[in-house]
């Protein structure tokens, strides 16, 4: 069949990348806008929710539209993704209440599922292996900027604008997205028609969905051996169980189990769900020790955090076109965690002492070791499955990523709440130390001295400042020693998650020895893309 130009190529991959800014871009501006929107449409007991459905539905989207695209192409699959997200991302800036919000972005959530899958699984289509690192690499680089961009613009907006224009201010990316694909995006060679496996795609569903449920609110919104949080493993395993037994008998599965008989495929996918735990344990705690234990304010805290992004997408960048110069990719991924793992081993060892300069210096080494290896294993995958798996291929490597982020940051609240508690908040010490005697206070005093057994306290100035507000002067001495004492147990508590993301690191470096190193093909065979 003919080959598609190089120019052309390009061209697709640009639009490809439009239409991944786009979405990346409306996942990281509602960060820093969502307290301000919740606030507006009086929904603060369902914030969560907002984030939570998004992750399930984009998960479950991504998983089912790669086998979808196997089966139908990837250009409607892509289309209909973008489609999807700009509709939601409309409805979610007329949103007149919280619930409304919430299914407006579980639309989104959708629609972003489709553009991941889709997007990456492209890259398979368009190139040659060999070809693919470069690309893998840009493409990573696109998750960054959003990172960068997307806070700090949605910030201005909410400050300087009304708040709906978080959600349509990109808009008019999507659309040029949508126009360049569907004229340049060429068509897939026609297939023989499949059956639809819908008992799995239930099924996998139905394993996933409580499974991530059950991580997310474990810890924090019930306990970990609450009725529910166990009803939801339960209910996950028996699904599992089951999806098993469909697959094995399915004529066309919708996540074939013979992909797992390739060691490059499931180890892969292993070091992906190590390294979706660690990358995402340092993201979501990082914060908590500029803000709370430094006491560096929210915005400042921003500006901590963006050069390990900036150095993630330079990393991956510089990663990708090593493997296509060299065609190979062994190396760079241990190199990649373990200059990661030596970042998470560093942000073990900071303090209340330590300066902003020091973190940012240990992030940039995270970012940089994050950014080397992240692609490479997105790029394994591909290369152990065959051209006519190379969607669901694809999926599975995000959807194990996704698990890996969502078990470990529950895993590493679990560590932080149970380190708080034995390590070191002793505001009862301190009290009997300079003899107040909580029993004789007022309880508006009491209540004022007992949230700061809270470390989330830390990250609010603004309570902290009521707090004070509520406290006789002569308090004001034990008020300081207490918040010393909260910021000590908080860096203990946060050392503790550091050594969950060391290890998980140190387990996806030693599974990388184990990987076998297939060359990449430097030509373009088993591309299924004609014009």
């Amino acid at each position: 069949m003919e080959q598609l130009e190089s120019k052309k190529k390009i061209a697709i991959m640009i639009a490809i990348m439009a239409a991944m800014l786009f979405a990346a871009l409306n996942q990281t501006i509602v960060t820093t806008a969502m307290p301000r929107i919740v606030s507006e449409l009086d929904g603060m007991a369902y914030f969560s929710w907002i984030f939570t459905i998004f992750m399930l539905a984009s998960t479950i989207a991504a998983v089912l539209s790669g086998k979808f695209s196997d089966m139908i192409g990837r250009k409607p699959l892509i289309l209909i993704g973008i489609g999807v997200f700009m509709f939601g991302s409309f409805l979610a800036g007329v949103a007149g209440t919280i619930l409304q919000l919430i299914i407006y972005r579980g639309i989104q959530g959708i629609g972003a599922g489709m553009i991941m899958s889709t997007a990456f699984a492209s890259v398979g289509d368009l190139f040659a292996p060999r070809e693919r690192g470069r690309w893998q690499g840009l493409m990573g680089g696109v998750f960054g900027l959003a990172s960068v961009f997307g806070p700090t613009l949605g910030g201005y907006i909410v400050d300087h604008m009304d708040w709906h224009w978080v959600f349509w201010v990109f808009l008019p990316i999507g659309v040029l997205a949508f126009v360049c694909i569907a004229w340049l995006f060429p068509a897939q060679e026609k297939k023989p028609k499949e059956p639809i496996d819908y008992w799995g795609a239930l099924l996998l569903s139905t394993c996933i969905i409580p499974l991530l449920l059950a991580f997310t609110w474990a810890g924090h919104t019930y306990a970990w051996y609450s009725p529910i949080i166990i009803g939801l493993f339960a209910g996950a395993a028996a699904s599992f169980i089951l999806f098993i037994n469909v697959e094995r008998k399915a004529e066309s599965p919708v996540l074939p189990l013979i992909l797992f008989k390739n060691s490059s495929f499931t180890l892969s996918n292993l070091v992906g769900f190590m390294m979706g735990a660690g990358m995402f344990g340092a993201v979501m705690y990082m914060p908590w020790f500029v803000q709370g234990v430094i006491g560096t304010s929210a915005t400042i805290s921003g500006y901590v955090m963006m050069p390990m992004t900036l150095s993630l997408v330079l990393a991956s960048a510089v990663s990708g076109q090593l493997i296509t110069k060299t065609g190979k990719y062994k190396a760079l991924a241990l190199a990649g965690l373990l200059i990661m793992a030596v970042g998470m081993g560093l942000l073990m060892t900071m303090h209340a002492e330590t300066t902003n300069e020091i973190a940012i210096i240990y992030m940039i080494v995270v970012g940089f070791g994050l950014g080397v290896s992240f692609p490479i294993f997105t790029l394994t995958v591909q290369n152990a499955a065959p051209q006519n798996s190379l969607g669901v291929a694809t999926a599975s490597s995000q959807l194990f990523r996704q698990l890996g982020g969502t078990i470990g940051v529950a895993l590493m609240g679990s560590m932080l709440n149970q380190r708080m508690n034995s390590g070191g908040n002793s505001m009862q010490a301190t009290l009997e130390q300079v003899g107040v005697d909580l029993s004789s206070q007022s309880s508006q005093v009491t209540n004022a001295l007992q949230s700061l057994q809270d470390p989330q306290v830390l990250m609010n100035p603004a309570q902290i400042e009521s707090i004070q507000a509520a406290l006789p002067d002569e308090l004001g001495s034990v008020m300081v020693e207490l918040l010393h004492q909260l910021r000590e147990s908080l860096n203990y508590a946060l050392n503790g998650v550091f050594i969950i993301c060391v290890i998980v690191t140190a387990i996806a470096f030693l599974l990388t020895f184990g990987l076998r190193e297939v060359p990449l093909r430097s030509s373009a065979d088993g591309n299924k893309l004609t014009h």
